[in-house]
């Protein structure tokens, strides 16, 4: 029975996904990924054309992981900020995928456009919170939205004055969260 080659695409994307989050588009190295998936560089041409075919394919599927990381919940925003907190730790690659996509390929704009059914809908939410009062009415929803992913990436991997490693200290973790849980709840309540 002749190989379909899944397992090795799988390997290809998984080399590639550590290498591009390490070193990004311009430093990643086909050979290394192909090395890493104990493939060969035709076949990363193959099925992805380029290096940037491949980086294409692997932001992609991450893309989802990048929406959808967490469960969003308009209703309780500062919860969701912690656990967008707690995911970047467990899975750095998809901040760091996301962080050289807006370095080499994207720099303004909006990254996401891939995934606007998805934004909408979480836009959609924060109306209705906003429309029940729990989240100010004054704030454009897209500003909160992106007020919110932005304070929970304060100690992501792609943080400019100190990010978060998983082996930090538990107090650390929890004096972070805390101080996330809090920030997020005062800027986004309504004004009494």
């Amino acid at each position: 029975m002749p190989k379909d080659g899944s397992a090795t695409r799988r390997r290809l994307l998984d080399a590639a996904t550590a290498e591009f989050s390490r070193r990004g588009i311009a430093g990643a190295r086909v050979d290394r990924i192909a090395d890493a998936a104990e493939a060969n560089k035709a076949q990363i041409y193959a099925w992805f054309s380029s290096k940037d075919g491949l980086f294409d394919a692997v932001f992609r599927e991450h893309l989802t992981l990048i929406v959808d990381l967490v469960p969003f919940d308009a209703g309780n925003l500062p919860e969701y900020a912690v656990r967008l907190y707690d995911a970047y730790l467990e899975r750095p690659s998809v901040i760091l995928l996301a962080t050289w996509a807006r370095l080499e390929r994207v720099p303004t704009g909006d990254l996401l456009t891939a995934a606007a059914e998805d934004v909408a809908a979480k836009l959609d939410a924060v109306r209705a919170a906003q429309a029940q009062g729990v989240i100010d009415p004054d704030l454009a929803p897209a500003d909160v939205y992106s007020l919110v992913i932005s304070l929970s990436m304060t100690w992501s991997p792609a943080a400019t004055v100190v990010a978060a490693a998983p082996d930090d200290p538990a107090a650390e973790h929890e004096r972070r969260r805390e101080a996330l849980r809090t920030a997020v709840r005062r800027a986004f309540r309504p004004d009494p």
